[in-house]
């Protein structure tokens, strides 16, 4: 019985050690390849470099409408951003109408001021009959007779009906509900079912929808097999090619990857530095328990950047100090666990009764302070922007996983090792007498 309980002990070395290795080392089994942390976790603009640039919208529309118009320029310009090839770009509405944009790995501002900053220019397409236009086609890849550009769409909203499912529906002006009209006349007598009607964007398909049938008043409903987020994408889209706002840089910069690194450096060597203080103090002070809590650290460290590369967030200075930060609290955890075992053992109770009521005794206390700190990173998450969102993500990472190391891991090795007669010693648990 004793030596089944000790090997729960051994197992969860070996698991630790092996999330070591993984995270230092990746791994290869056949065609399959796990990277390493540094190879796969991504980096911010602070660590990496790149371009940062602000616009704000020419415009005097407020409330609801300035919510919208801006909502529908974010929207096309991710579009944008993506078609760049660029990894984690961070789009967010700065104030009412200014927009900031951060190109991690970007070192030309002007290339992607020029690809941003453009006014997007939605166009109707009708397709010749010997032609077919598909998704992400561009113009040259087929004929057609173009029939407007999107100033003459009055409006682009996605709904649902019991028959077509999520749909777009389109609404024309009054000189895009004639030309609209006269496309459709003569996309229905294409061919038995239609000829197609494609709808670019800047220079793109996003969507070609046949037309069967004349449509004389100027509203269309496009459907195809949508779920609801890509009918609200593709009506986003046209609504904004169809409400185009002016831009104006306001403010850009460069930022070099050589400061970034320094600094990441610099923050790394801290953290090793304390990190290893840390556990040479809690391996002195309370021995078998502080062993076991350094294991459970090492453990949690690596869950925490495995956690981060699996939900792809991005890795900052701000977002450094977050993890240090929650090292901090997973540490304080083990602390006040250990103190009330001690306490335990000071009474006269057995070393398996202790550690029972020590981990029992400080569980509210240690689920008070990350609550508290949990909702404070909510707040920093909800208000904050860029580096103060990255700091709060790691925060809320690293106190979910902290709970998860220091009350089930740390107390299953505990009670495990107990079951071996040479750690079954109250001195090694920091007893004194």
């Amino acid at each position: 019985m004793k030596r089944n309980k000790f090997s729960v002990f051994m197992i969860l070395t070996v698991l630790i050690v092996g999330c070591v290795l993984l995270a230092f080392n990746g791994l290869s089994l056949g065609s399959m390849r796990i990277d390493s942390v540094s190879d796969s976790i991504k980096l911010g603009l602070d660590i990496e470099g790149g371009v940062v640039v602000i616009y704000e919208a020419q415009t005097d529309q407020t409330g609801t409408e300035l919510a919208m118009t801006m909502e529908q320029s974010i929207s096309v310009i991710s579009k944008r951003v993506n078609e760049l090839g660029l990894t984690e770009p961070i789009i967010t509405r700065q104030g009412d109408n200014r927009i900031r944009i951060e190109l991690p790995g970007v070192k030309n501002i002007q290339e992607a001021v020029d690809s941003i900053g453009q006014t997007a220019q939605l166009e109707f397409v009708l397709v010749d009959a010997t032609n077919q236009a598909g998704s992400d086609m561009t113009r040259d890849e087929f004929t057609g007779e173009a029939v407007f550009t999107g100033e003459l769409v009055k409006d682009a909203s996605y709904g649902y009906s019991e028959q077509y499912g999520h749909t777009v529906q389109l609404e024309m002006d009054g000189d895009g509900k004639e030309l609209f009209r006269e496309a459709t006349l003569k996309a229905s007598q294409m061919t038995n079912y239609g000829g197609q009607i494609a709808i670019l964007l800047d220079g793109k398909v996003i969507s070609a929808p046949f037309a069967r049938e004349q449509i004389p008043n100027g509203q269309a409903v496009i459907n195809g097999n949508f779920t609801q987020v890509e009918a609200a994408n593709l009506a986003a889209l046209i609504r904004g090619g169809a409400l185009p706002v002016e831009l104006k840089e306001i403010q850009s910069s460069l930022i070099g990857p050589t400061l970034g690194k320094n600094a990441l450096d610099s923050a790394l060597n801290a953290a090793q530095i304390g990190f290893i203080l840390v556990i040479v103090f809690m391996v002195f002070y309370y021995r078998v328990p502080g062993v076991v809590a350094s294991l459970a650290l090492i453990l949690y460290s690596c869950l925490v950047l495995f956690t981060m590369i699996g939900f792809g967030a991005t890795l900052t200075l701000p977002g450094v100090a977050g993890i240090v930060l929650s090292v901090g609290m997973a540490v304080d955890a083990n602390v006040i666990i250990f103190e009330r075992i001690k306490e335990e053992l000071g009474n006269g109770k057995t070393l398996r009764a202790s550690i029972d009521s020590g981990f029992s005794r400080a569980l509210r206390t240690i689920f008070d302070a990350n609550i508290t700190t949990f909702i404070a990173a909510i707040v920093l998450f909800y208000f904050g922007e860029g580096p103060i969102k990255g700091f709060a993500v790691t925060l809320m990472i690293g106190i979910v996983i902290s709970m998860v190391t220091a009350v089930v891991v740390t107390k299953s090795m505990l009670r495990s090792s107990i079951a071996l007669n040479a750690f079954n010693n109250k001195k090694l648990f920091g007893a004194r007498g």
